[in-house]
């Protein structure tokens, strides 16, 4: 420290928010936070399938999420993507700051319960 400078003071000066730097999170965390949120959501995700994916686009501060996944049959399979629909839109919007415009849930495939407990050598 140079002793010339320790007797003087340096003033921070408030930056307007239009001059300040922004924040921006990448595509692929928010579609990271989106697959993690459908997991969540998932009840009983069949023991056979692979988690959730997500793909998010991004513009500005509004996100658009397509979630894939499989689900167990029989089941409830409209509730079941209310429930990741909501959850999706509550934790992308809490995690990321950003408002969720759209989720699209698409069912890669339904897993037969019945045939899951017949590999295992269960009858019915």
């Amino acid at each position: 420290m140079n002793p010339a400078d320790s007797g003087r003071r340096t003033e921070a000066k408030a930056v307007p928010s239009g001059e300040r730097g922004a924040t921006r999170i990448a595509d692929r965390v928010v579609a990271k936070i989106a697959a993690q949120a459908a997991r969540e959501a998932l009840v009983a995700p069949p023991p056979d399938s692979g988690p959730p994916s997500a793909t998010v686009v991004v513009l500005r501060e509004t996100a658009c999420v397509r979630v894939s996944l499989g689900l167990p049959y029989p089941s409830d399979i409209g509730g079941q993507c209310a429930a990741v629909r909501r959850h999706v839109m509550e934790r992308v919007g809490t995690l990321a700051g950003m408002h969720v415009s759209e989720v699209a849930v698409q069912v890669e495939r339904l897993h037969l319960a019945h045939a899951h407990d017949v590999a295992q050598g269960r009858t019915r």
